[in-house]
């Protein structure tokens, strides 16, 4: 009896550990960033733009970040987003002062 009853007690134990370290392992994979594969071709409103990101891989793109956190992927080399950018970047240089 006390066999059997150490049995049961070994299996469970072995059950909680192996349910432990799945969650543990699935919970430590870090987060996959937002990727663009698609481009937008419109041009966004300057204002409603609070940040950016550029990316190279898979394409070469800005990712703009709205004021409602809106992520929009869209060609670097357009004119259009090089001004975004710099007003962008002076926003931040003014709140920074």
């Amino acid at each position: 009896m006390k066999l059997h009853a150490a049995a049961i007690l070994l299996i469970f134990w072995l059950g909680m550990f192996t349910v432990h370290k799945v969650k543990g392992s699935a919970g430590s994979q870090p987060m996959r960033k937002f990727s663009c594969v698609d481009l937008s071709t419109r041009q966004l409103n300057i204002r409603n733009l609070v940040s950016y990101r550029k990316q190279q891989v898979p394409v070469n793109a800005t990712v703009f970040i709205t004021t409602k956190g809106i992520k929009i992927c869209v060609n670097s080399n357009q004119k259009w987003v090089q001004t975004a950018m710099k007003k962008i970047d002076q926003k931040h240089a003014i709140k920074g002062k």
